[in-house]
C-alpha cells in the first residue's frame, strides 16, 4: 500500500514538472517560473505533511525520489563552483578588467563584507535583548543531546585554532586539493591561487607576448565553456526549487517551531532589518533598491529553498553582471569572497544572538557596552573562513562563543528549528555579497548603469 502511494505522489510531481517545463516553453519569464515552482512545493509539501506526516514512511520515501531532482540540481551547481571562480577570476585578468583596480576591489569587497557582518552582528544583538531571548529557556531533548555529543567533538578543533591560524587556513598550500572544494576555505584559496595566476600571466604577457596571448586564448575558451555550463544548469533552477521546498514544508517539525517561536520570529526580524541595510546601502549610491529586488529575487529565493550560499555562487554571479551591470570581474570577487568571509546572516546574527542568550548563563551583562563592543568585534574577525554551505552558521557560532569562553551547549538545542532559520540566513548572506558587488562597482567605476536600469528580469 505504501509502495502505491509512493508512486501516487511520484506521478503528481513529475505533472508538476512537467507544468514547469511547458512554461519554460511559453516563454514565460524566468522569475514568474522560479515563484511558480516555489508555490507549487509550499503547497505539495504541506499536503504530503498533513496527509502522511512528517516522519512516515511514506513521506521520507517520497522525499527520496524528490531529491533526485533537488539534491541533483544542487550538486550540478557546486559541480561548476570551482571551475567557475578559479577560470573567471583568470579571465578577469586576462580580458585586463581588473589590472588597474585589484588592490581596491579587493579592500571595497572585503571592508564591505566585514563592515555589513558588524552591522549584522549590532542588529543580532538588539534583535535578542529586544525579544528578551534567555538561552536558560531552552530545554535538550534527544535530538538535542545528540546534536550537543557532535559539538562537542568540533569544539576541540575551533578551541585550538587562533585567529592569525584561522587566517592562514586562507591560503592555498594544495590548489588542487581546493579545487576539490576539500576545505571550508578552499573557495577562498582557489581566489587566492587564481588572482596569482593572473598575475603571473600578466608578467608572461609583458615578457613573452606570444606564450600570454596562447594562455589568454586558453582561458577565454574556457571561460566561455563554463559559462554555457552554468546557463544549462541555472535552466534548471525552478524545477529544483519545486523539488527542495516540497522537502522542507513536507518534513519540518511545525511544533518544534511553535516552541522555539520567539526565538524564530526574533531570527526573521534581524534577518529582514538587515536586507534594509542593504537596500539602504544601495540606496546611498544613487541607485534603485526596487531594481535590486526585482531583479535579485530570483537569486535570493534559490538562497532561501537551497540553504547553500556555494550553490548559489553560479546565480549569484550570473544576476550581478546581467542583472545589476557589475562588471565581470568584481562580480567574481565578491561572490566567490562572500562565501567565506563576512555572511551577514550565518556568521554576523546568529552567533550574536546565541552569544547575547547565553552571556547571563557566565554572569555577563548582555547589554553591557563593553561586552557588545567586543562582541561585534569577535563576530567580524571571526567571520573568515566560515563555509558557505549547510552547517556554516553552527562553524561560526562555535568560533565565538569560543573565544568568548561562553557555554557552546545552546548551539544543538536550536536544531529543530535550525533549517527554517537556515533559509533567511543564507539568502541574507548571498544578498550581503551582491550588495557589496553593486557597491564596489560603482565606487571603482564598473558598473553598467543602463543594465541595472533595466526592467527586464535576468533570464536563464
Amino acid at each position: 500500500m505504501n509502495t502505491f502511494l509512493v508512486i501516487i505522489n511520484i506521478i503528481v510531481f513529475l505533472i508538476l514538472l512537467f507544468g514547469l517545463y511547458i512554461m519554460q516553453k511559453k516563454h514565460v519569464s524566468f522569475s514568474k517560473r522560479v515563484f511558480t515552482g516555489l508555490g507549487l512545493g509550499l503547497v505539495l509539501g504541506l499536503i504530503i505533511q498533513l496527509i502522511y506526516g512528517a516522519t512516515s514512511e511514506v513521506t521520507t520515501t517520497t522525499i527520496d525520489w524528490f531529491n533526485i531532482v533537488g539534491s541533483g540540481y544542487v550538486k550540478l551547481l557546486q559541480m561548476i563552483v570551482m571551475p567557475l571562480v578559479f577560470v573567471s577570476i583568470v579571465g578577469a585578468f586576462t580580458k585586463l578588467k581588473l589590472t588597474k583596480n585589484i588592490g581596491k576591489i579587493s579592500f571595497l569587497v572585503i571592508g564591505i563584507l566585514l563592515g555589513t557582518t558588524a552591522i549584522s552582528a549590532a542588529i543580532g544583538i538588539g534583535s535578542a535583548l529586544g525579544f528578551g531571548l534567555d538561552g536558560m529557556e531552552l530545554t535538550a531533548g534527544e535530538a538535542e543531546q545528540a546534536r550537543n555529543a557532535e559539538i562537542e567533538e568540533k569544539v576541540v578543533g575551533v578551541q585550538d585554532m587562533t585567529i592569525p591560524q584561522q587566517i592562514i587556513e586562507l591560503f592555498p598550500a594544495n590548489p588542487f586539493q581546493d579545487l576539490t572544494g576539500a576545505r571550508p576555505t578552499s573557495t577562498i584559496a582557489v581566489v587566492i591561487f587564481a588572482s596569482i595566476v593572473g598575475m603571473a600571466y600578466l608578467g608572461v604577457k609583458r615578457k613573452e607576448p606570444e606564450h600570454g596571448e596562447f594562455f589568454a586564448k586558453i582561458i577565454d575558451t574556457l571561460y566561455t565553456m563554463t559559462m554555457r555550463i552554468v546557463t544549462l544548469i541555472l535552466r534548471l533552477t525552478p524545477y529544483g526549487i519545486l523539488a527542495i521546498i516540497t522537502k522542507v514544508t513536507a518534513t519540518s517539525d511545525y511544533a518544534a517551531i511553535v516552541k522555539l517561536g520567539k526565538f524564530v520570529i526574533a531570527s526573521y526580524v534581524a534577518l529582514i532589518a538587515m536586507f534594509i541595510v542593504h537596500l539602504l546601502l544601495i540606496a546611498l549610491v544613487k541607485l534603485s533598491p526596487v531594481k535590486y529586488v526585482k531583479k535579485g529575487l530570483p537569486t535570493l529565493t534559490f538562497a532561501f529553498t537551497s540553504r547553500t550560499s556555494a550553490g548559489t555562487l553560479p546565480l549569484n554571479i550570473k544576476t550581478q553582471t546581467e542583472g545589476f551591470g557589475v562588471s565581470e570581474g568584481i562580480a567574481n570577487f565578491a561572490g566567490s569572497f562572500g562565501l567565506s568571509i563576512g555572511q551577514n546572516g550565518c556568521a554576523g546574527i546568529y552567533p550574536a544572538m546565541l552569544a547575547v542568550m547565553v552571556a547571563p548563563s557566565v554572569g555577563i551583562d548582555p547589554t553591557s557596552p563593553g561586552f557588545i563592543a567586543t562582541l561585534i568585534l569577535v563576530v567580524a574577525i571571526s567571520s573568515f573562513g566560515v563555509a558557505g554551505v549547510g552547517g556554516g552558521a553552527t562553524f561560526a557560532a562555535l568560533i565565538v562563543l569560543s573565544i568568548l569562553n561562553l557555554p557552546i551547549a545552546i548551539v544543538g538545542l536550536l536544531i529543530s528549528v535550525e533549517p527554517l532559520i537556515d533559509m533567511g540566513r543564507t539568502a541574507l548572506n548571498v544578498s550581503g555579497s551582491m550588495t557589496a558587488g553593486v557597491l564596489t562597482a560603482k565606487a571603482t567605476g564598473e558598473l553598467d548603469k543602463e543594465t541595472y536600469k533595466q526592467a527586464e528580469i535576468m533570464e536563464a
